[in-house]
């Protein structure tokens, strides 16, 4: 409807317009066509009238005349602009040589204000290293003073040993009476013994008369040659002798005793040395007399009157080899308890019968093995066959093989020991045969009238440690004290024995080791030092390695950790008088813990330091320098509070030349850093044109003999620290992170210190131990590549730790870092310390390592149970406890966080 009314609309208005036009007049359209009709005339004759006139005013001269104007004007403005463009072109040309001028003195400028530049950061690192040095010469100028005043205010000097001395000539003849001689049985070491030819410096050298007195069997004889060989006292010298060694064999004639070349007329000093092997019954033994005058007697049999308490000295017989490892003759130390509990096997042989208290006992301990009880027994008191009728002097014989015994003492919880029927006699071949084969396999003594015996070395073993010494009236109560022993204590005892078994009775070298130490301690001799091991260079006396400026990270050399000392040696432990003083085995009741100090302790204060080392010609010293040096000394620093002290960087490489390069080179401005050990295990030397970084503190590389990696804990001499850092070459550690774990050393100093955490763990299903790598709460292992130990367990490892686990370690080119974890564990029983978060520190980019090899886990699970098997049991023990720095922004993975909850 819009539409058709805009429509309408529409037709409406143009019809309006019709009747508009339609009203204009007609008179008015015909005036204005006449207009229109004059106008256009007029003015076609005014336009035309124009264009003639115009055409006359152009001359063609005076057109001619214009065009040629035209052409010069045109011919001098193309001149005028081919000059301007010349010299536009020549303009051109000046400015862009001017443009070339300055970009080529743009570049000049730039190039000298980039080597001014790389001057100025040359300068400012010359200053840094100024202030540095500057910084080292003021801390050495505080410690010159304070090292000043403190030797303006000591009361005393320091002393250290004096040269050796020794005697002149041979042991001087003394024409004594008759009666003098006879009072050898009051002999003690105060008026027997003639202590002016053993001064404290001595060393107490021993000479060995080549013949022994009496039948010696052709074994005894041979493995005493080769022993004594080993020994570092012995001299071939008699004139400097200290003491006179004499061999004595089966029926020997005491009366040549007095024909011997430096017998002295009294035979003061001398040494009667009788071992039982194939003879254990006490008529072989050597009786104090007036023929062996003022000698001292080493044997296995005494009678209370032959015996001479404090100078005559009760050995094991020798009944094992001459020397060498012994751990494959010790049985497990587990289970705790066997299947019997106690066991004897012997016959006793006497005219007179057992006696009244002995037969007493006798009666109770069948009545035990025949009681209602779940305890296996096995008590035999006569021998099936019989043995044969000997001259025993009232002792119990050994029935059987040693096989069929040794098989029964393996099954064997306790192993009884019944003293002599024979009260006159102290000690017998016999018994202490008993006693040395129940140690070897195990069995823990149970010694039934051993309160008037004498055990060897009783003057400084505590044997009560390792034995149930009960008088026989305690034989009805047995049973009970047998089942009150607990597990723990069980194992404990079965350690100790096995330790003095292989310490003092495994071997013949042994026997002797400690025969002489015994003597050696009650004269107040200092033990022989023990030797370091040289550190060859691997560079030539005339040869100056090429060095170079290290490259510092800039986190690390912004970041300030400690004052940068000159190296500063720890202080040594010199040996003196004063020792024996502080030293003796009475001290060992003072601690709570028994196995603390002694024996599984192989530095023990008195034998295990003398004894077991003086067979290799080392005493023990904890540090690199100085002389002497005990256990006791290095457990009494354990906890102390060092003023000034550093570490000392051990580094095994092979062949890796920059990867050692930048890994020395990341130790520079460390704090605390005493020296740099590079140990070069590659035959081939270093490249002539390899550049040495500059760190600050010397770096030592020493040449190795052997590519062998117990190479690691050799006790250089160049180490003059107890600290000691090993690390792999390929190991990235902060400067933040060891200085943590210098620190947290300092106050675990028996222990294993570092990074890497491993354990190990019990296959349920095929039996033995798995080493895992696998990252875990627990860890009972912390590996070598990167970690802190004492210099003296490096001592411990080089010269007391088996040599079957090194062997092992060469076999494999493996497992070291496992065999050091064993050797300190079983040393203090206590785990290692883990400190950082850190879950790898291999450097990336490293060239790959031995541990990255498809053998290299089986190696170390089999290295694992082969040092269980040398060990007797795995020393290893776990823990979930961590060092860690609250200063330490450490990212903990979210599988990892559960392990930290309670840290």
């Amino acid at each position: 409807m819009g539409s058709l009314e805009s429509g309408s609309g529409a037709i409406r208005t143009d019809s309006s317009k019709c009747r508009r036009l339609s009203s204009i007049r007609v008179s008015r359209i015909v005036f204005l066509l006449a207009f229109l009709l004059l106008l256009l005339p007029l003015v076609t004759h005014y336009y035309l009238s124009k264009v003639e006139s115009s055409n006359q005013t152009n001359d063609p001269n005076r057109v001619r005349f214009k065009l040629e104007s035209l052409e010069d004007l045109s011919a001098l403005k193309a001149s005028d602009l081919r000059l301007r463009i010349q010299e536009m072109e020549r303009i051109k040309g000046s400015v862009s040589s001017e443009l070339r001028d300055l970009e080529a003195k743009r570049q000049g400028l730039q190039q000298e204000i980039a080597s001014l530049t790389s001057h100025i950061e040359e300068l400012k690192l010359e200053l840094a290293r100024q202030k540095t040095e500057l910084e080292r010469v003021k801390m050495s100028v505080v410690q010159a003073q304070v090292a000043q005043r403190e030797a303006e205010q000591r009361n005393a000097p320091q002393l250290s040993l004096p040269g050796r001395l020794y005697p002149s000539e041979p042991l001087p003849v003394n024409d004594l009476p008759p009666s003098a001689i006879s009072s050898h049985i009051y002999c003690r070491q105060y008026n027997c013994f003639d202590y002016s030819r053993c001064s404290i410096t001595s060393g107490m050298p021993v000479y060995m008369y080549g013949d022994a007195l009496g039948e010696l069997s052709s074994f005894l004889h041979t493995s005493l040659q080769r022993t004594s060989s080993f020994n570092p006292h012995f001299t071939s010298d008699p004139k400097i002798a200290c003491l006179f060694f004499v061999p004595i064999g089966h029926e020997a004639d005491l009366s040549q005793l007095s024909h011997l070349p430096y017998w002295g007329g009294d035979g003061r000093n001398h040494v009667l040395f009788h071992l039982s092997r194939e003879r254990l019954q006490p008529s072989a033994a050597v009786v104090a007399s007036e023929l062996t005058a003022r000698a001292i007697i080493i044997q296995s049999t005494f009678s209370h009157k032959s015996y001479r308490p404090g100078f005559d000295v009760v050995i094991f017989p020798a009944l094992g080899p001459p020397g060498g490892d012994v751990w494959q003759d010790c049985a497990p130390m587990l289970p705790a308890r066997r299947e019997f509990l106690i066991t004897f096997q012997g016959e006793l042989w006497t005219s007179d019968g057992p006696g009244e208290a002995l037969e007493w006992a006798l009666n109770q301990l069948q009545q035990m093995a025949a009681g209602t009880t779940s305890d296996r027994f096995q008590l035999e008191f006569s021998c099936q066959p019989a043995t044969e009728r000997e001259d025993l002097w009232a002792d119990w014989s050994m029935c059987g093989t040693e096989a069929s015994r040794q098989a029964v003492l393996r099954q064997s919880t306790f192993a009884l020991l019944l003293a002599p029927a024979n009260a006159s006699l102290v000690t017998t071949a016999t018994l202490q045969a008993r006693l040395w084969e129940a140690l070897r396999d195990g069995a823990i003594p149970v010694i039934l009238g051993g309160d008037r015996l004498h055990l060897p070395y009783s003057e400084v073993i505590v044997w009560r440690r390792v034995a149930l010494i009960l008088p026989l009236s305690r034989a009805s109560e047995l049973h009970f004290l047998l089942r009150s022993v607990s597990d723990s204590d069980l194992l404990a005892m079965r350690r100790q024995g096995r330790h003095i078994w292989q310490t003092y009775g495994a071997s013949l070298q042994s026997i002797l080791d400690t025969s002489l130490a015994v003597i050696r301690d009650r004269i107040g001799i200092p033990p022989p030092p023990v030797d370091d091991a040289p550190s060859p260079s691997v560079f030539n006396s005339t040869f100056s390695p090429l060095k170079t400026e290290a490259l510092v990270a800039d986190s690390e050399a912004e970041e300030s950790l400690g004052p940068l000392e000159p190296p500063h040696a720890s202080p040594a432990y010199r040996r003196n008088y004063t020792v024996f003083l502080t030293q003796g085995f009475e001290m060992w009741n003072d601690w709570s813990d028994p196995f603390h100090l002694y024996p599984q302790l192989p530095f023990d204060p008195l034998l295990p330091s003398d004894a077991k080392f003086m067979g290799s010609g080392v005493g023990f010293r904890p540090i690199g320098k100085g002389s002497g040096g005990a256990g006791k000394e290095f457990c009494e620093s354990l906890g102390g509070n060092s003023p000034r002290e550093q570490f000392t960087i051990v580094m095994l490489t092979y062949e890796r030349e920059q990867v050692l390069m930048n890994s020395l080179s990341r130790l520079h401005g460390l704090p605390y850093l005493n020296k740099v050990v590079v140990v070069w295990n590659s035959p081939r030397a270093p490249l002539e044109d390899l550049r040495w970084p500059e760190i600050g503190v010397p770096v030592h590389v020493v040449k190795a003999a052997r590519n062998s990696l117990n190479n690691r804990f050799l006790p250089y001499d160049e180490i003059e620290t107890e600290a000691v850092l090993s690390v792999d070459d390929d190991a990235h550690l902060r400067h933040d992170e060891i200085m943590f774990g210098f620190r947290v050393w300092r106050e675990h100093r028996d222990r294993v210190v570092g990074f890497p955490g491993r354990f190990h763990a019990w296959d349920l299903n095929h039996g033995g131990w798995l080493y895992n790598s696998n990252y875990s709460c627990e860890l009972s292992m912390v590996l070598t590549g990167a970690a802190f130990v004492h210099k003296h367990y490096l001592y411990l490892y080089s010269n007391w730790l088996p040599q079957a686990i090194r062997d092992k370690v060469d076999q494999y080119m493996n497992c070291e870092d496992l065999a050091m974890n064993f050797l300190v564990s079983h040393i203090t029983k206590k785990p290692p310390v883990k400190v950082t978060s850190r879950w790898t520190f291999r450097c990336p980019g490293c060239p790959v390592s031995l541990s990255e090899d498809d053998t290299h886990f089986q190696e170390r699970h089999k290295c694992i149970n082969f040092f269980s098997q040398v060990f007797g049991y795995t020393p290893l023990l776990n823990t979930q406890y961590r060092a860690d720095s609250i200063l330490f922004k450490t990212r903990i993975p979210h599988d990892k966080q559960k392990c930290f909850k309670f840290i």
